[in-house]
């Protein structure tokens, strides 16, 4: 046999449960508990005739070989029990809490009843229901999630409400025996309480305490939790009965921060970190009570602290600073507020609505001593989220100072509320995210990067992977470009690490960056150099300007990058390993495939985003947002205001990519490229001409100083890029970008042989022509010209030069000529010439027929001067 369980003194969620469950096994046995709550009785009173419920007494006398328990982890024994009983399933919403035995399974999830898990099932299966059976599951629903209403209501539980409504669920029925009257017993119990109750605040969580003593039994003491709740609105409630023999505990809680499962556990009970209840026995009131509190100030811990959504790195305003110097340095950092310190103690706080109103009234020239907010205003690191919302609200202030051990050490917004709220509850990643980072890096490498965090914990700073690295891990793409920001001191730290394991730093102090290179080359670790970054803010002075530097927090370095999917970030100290940062939505955009700026004046400060971003956007078969897209066109003009250098590096980048064509596509798409230059653009010609000199570049047929050189394909592509260009148009491509002279020569050289090319198309030439046109061009300009052109005579003849014909020389050289009596001069270039072009063209193949060609042209040479002389 096969049977369902739930608790005893069940309530609606443990009997829908129950229903839902028959409906999902058919062949399995509802045993209805032999104690229920009185709203529970009366309903089956009404209902029971067409609900499939079995009393517990009436069940057959078989074996029971599979139980299914819902809405609970515990079962109890039941006859027709044994060692054949070795299958239990448990179906539960609230957490697994018990060691599962051997046979036992469990299925949960984050929904606010069990009848939800067992509903959402039944959807998908389709099942039919009668409008009681209906009735009863959204009883299950809106019972243990307050009507909806709830901290721990998801959006599955509204979803499956909506459902059982259209399947003749009756609201009307549901509201009249969830909202049932008190019985008198009840009605003097709760007055009691509601008189008895004490307020405390643990870590800034509201927790009501509430007494009392009853004569005789006294049932559903949590129906009168429940009323105490939506009185004073806790984040905790206990409520502590006395009864004959025992005292009754009933726990509730509407938050993570208080597990009341927890604290019943202490005293000798059990349940759920929601709702929790406990029967004590040998101990009065006032003692329990007393131990409770006592248990309070240790469980009760903010499941967020300030510490966990402020900024680092504060900047703060002396009180006798100008209202117009106030208002400067808002514009220069975009803060809405600033403490206001003096002597290192905070004397007030200056927002932007007291600057603005200041400077309306012409009062920019008053300090801003007379317009703060006074007062020492400030929370710690260690305070509630929920703390910081009352100073908040009290002070009347959207940005309050952080301090610790008497320093201003951050400031937390308004804003970092607003988006801790509207972030779904997420699991905790660290597993996953320390299984990709071991999976990731080599093992040499990863035990330097825990040295490296352990030395910078013992410095007092954090490290923090971020960037590249981090987006292309979530990705699953090799990476070991690894850049390190610190939240302190990065040469202080290098340098230390240097002492550990070897190696020389190279540091750059105005922006407080250092590069750690190893000794070998880095074969150790299989990188040469690791690079530690400061965690920094800029400030651009002006549109397209180089950033000002200061230091800062890794929210706010994050900040200054350019896209969201680069503003991920991973904690590397050991207390935090493993965890990820993302404040501006960067792995979701990842998970979408999309490119993204983090704000509206993103490509205003560096124009050369708008490149990047389409890199990005190809090389990871992404796309760029519309509203990043719409700001790129606002910013194509700033590009001639960007230096030739910036602009040349970043299509260098994008030529150093896999098919960097596909990126000039869209550089050509979005009007960037005119933008560089208007004679450049991108077509299917050039596209073709790319993925053909990767090709060839990649056969092997070409010479190795062609191909072998670090930068050799990306002035390639540029040379093809620009082939199409008269010379006036390259000359002044050339001077925009300032490209290097190596480069700019090969550029010319491949503009000069255009001409070429068609001579060299419209016929066949002796071998001797062709080298003639050919040699005075660098090998590098004719692999262009030859990955140009479209005619296979030009390819052949250019082959046949680099292959063949620029190797032939003739074996008689300067020193023959001298043991003919012929000084140096002119005459040995012109013979020497003679011979190697004869030797091209077939007309000599011999040394001694080019004795008798070398004789054959001094006889000439002494024939014209005999003619001239005459």
């Amino acid at each position: 046999m096969e049977v369902i369980l739930t608790h005893e003194n069940t309530d609606f969620d443990g009997l829908a449960s129950l229903l839902a469950a028959k409906k999902l096994y058919p062949e399995a046995v509802p045993v209805l508990p032999r104690r229920l709550n009185r709203n529970l009785r009366h309903f089956l009173t009404l209902y029971l005739d067409e609900l499939p419920f079995v009393p517990i007494d009436n069940l057959p006398r078989e074996r029971i070989q599979r139980v299914i328990l819902v809405d609970t982890q515990n079962m109890i024994t039941l006859r027709g029990m044994g060692p054949w009983t070795r299958e239990v399933c448990i179906i539960d919403h609230h957490p697994l809490s018990r060691e599962l035995e051997p046979g036992w399974t469990y299925t949960g999830g984050e929904a606010g009843s069990t009848t939800t898990i067992l509903v959402e099932q039944m959807s998908a299966l389709r099942v039919e229901l009668s409008s009681v059976e209906a009735t009863l599951l959204l009883l299950g629903i809106y019972e243990d999630t307050g009507s909806l209403s709830y901290p721990s209501t998801t959006a599955r539980d509204a979803r499956c409400v909506a459902w059982l409504l259209e399947r003749g669920g009756r609201l009307q029925v549901v509201n009249s025996f969830l909202h049932y009257p008190l019985s008198p017993e009840q009605r003097q119990l709760y007055e009691q309480l509601l008189e008895s109750s004490e307020t405390y605040t643990f870590n800034g969580q509201s927790v009501i305490v509430a007494t009392a003593r009853a004569e005789g039994y006294v049932e559903e003491i949590s129906t009168l939790a429940h009323k105490l709740r939506d009185v004073f609105d806790p984040d905790g409630l206990f409520v502590l009965v006395e009864l004959d023999e025992h005292l009754q505990l009933v726990a509730r809680s509407s938050t993570d921060t208080i597990n009341v499962a927890a604290i019943a556990a202490e005293l000798g009970g059990g349940g759920h970190s929601r709702a929790a209840a406990a029967l004590i026995r040998e101990q009065t009131v006032s003692q329990v009570k007393e131990r409770l509190l006592s248990l309070l100030e240790v469980y009760v811990q903010p499941a967020i602290t300030v510490r966990q959504i402020m900024s680092y790195g504060v900047h703060t305003l002396s009180p006798d600073i100008t209202i117009e110097r106030a208002e400067e340095e808002a514009q220069r950092w975009g803060h809405e507020g600033f403490p206001v310190v003096d002597k290192g103690r905070i004397v007030g706080v200056l927002t932007r609505r007291e600057i603005d109103k200041a400077l309306h009234h012409g009062l920019g020239k008053a300090k801003i001593s007379t317009y703060m907010h006074k007062g020492e205003v400030f929370v710690t690191p260690d305070d509630s989220v929920e703390h910081l919302q009352r100073v908040m609200m009290e002070h009347g202030l959207g940005q309050v100072p952080v301090v610790e051990k008497g320093e201003v050490i951050g400031i937390v917004t308004r804003t970092d509320l607003i988006k801790l709220w509207s972030e779904s509850p997420r699991p905790s990643r660290r597993e996953e995210i320390v299984a990709l980072i071991e999976n990731a890096l080599p093992p040499p490498l990863l035990d330097l990067i825990r040295e490296a965090s352990q030395t910078a914990s013992d410095m007092g700073y954090a490290l923090y992977f971020v960037g590249g690295f981090v987006r292309d891990l979530l990705l699953g793409i090799p990476n070991f470009d690894i850049d390190l920001v610190v939240e302190g001191d990065a040469i202080k730290l290098a340098k230390r690490l240097r002492r550990q394991v070897g190696g020389r730093v190279r540091s750059h102090a105005r922006f407080g960056t250092a590069k750690l290179l190893f000794d070998n080359g880095g074969a150790r670790y299989g990188i040469p150099s690791l690079d530690f970054v400061t965690a920094r803010a800029e400030f651009y002075e002006h549109p397209t300007a180089l950033p000002q530097v200061e230091r800062s927090s890794i929210k706010q370095d994050l900040h200054r990058r350019d896209f969201t999917i680069n503003t991920l970030a991973i904690r590397l100290d050991p207390e935090h390993y493993g965890e990820l940062l993302d404040f501006y939505g960067g792995e979701q955009d990842l998970r979408n495939g999309l490119i993204r700026v983090l704000h509206s004046l993103s490509f205003v400060e560096d124009p050369t985003r708008t490149l990047r971003a389409v890199r990005f956007e190809q090389r990871l078969g992404f796309r760029i947002e519309p509203r990043t897209e719409e700001l790129i066109a606002n910013a194509l003009d700033l590009l001639d205001r960007i230096s030739g250098e910036r602009i040349r590096h970043e299509l260098i980048l994008i030529f150093q990519e896999e098919e960097p064509e596909k990126c000039l596509a869209r550089l050509h798409e979005l009007k960037i490229l005119q933008q560089i230059h208007p004679g450049l653009y991108y077509d299917e010609w050039l596209g073709e001409k790319f993925r053909q000199l990767r090709q060839a570049m990649r056969s092997g047929d070409w010479p190795e100083e062609i191909c072998d050189a670090p930068k050799a394909i990306s002035t390639l592509y540029l040379a093809l890029l620009t082939y199409r260009l008269s010379a006036e148009e390259l000359e002044a491509l050339i001077t925009r970008l300032k490209i290097p002279r190596d480069d700019a020569e090969l550029l010319r050289q491949v503009s000069s042989l255009r001409p070429l090319e068609a001579r060299l198309a419209a016929e066949d030439h002796p071998p001797s022509t062709v080298v003639h046109w050919l040699e005075r061009h660098t090998l590098a300009a004719l692999f262009v010209l030859w990955v140009a052109t479209d005619s296979s005579r030009v390819r052949h003849q250019i082959e046949r030069y680099c292959r063949e014909w620029r190797f032939v020389h003739s074996e008689i050289d300067g020193q023959y000529l001298k043991t003919l009596g012929l000084r140096p001069g002119p005459i040995f270039g012109r013979i020497l010439r003679r011979l190697r072009d004869a030797r091209l063209d077939g007309e000599i193949v011999s040394l001694e027929e080019e004795k008798a060609l070398v004789e054959q042209i001094l006889a000439e040479s002494n024939n014209n001067e005999r003619g001239e002389q005459n």
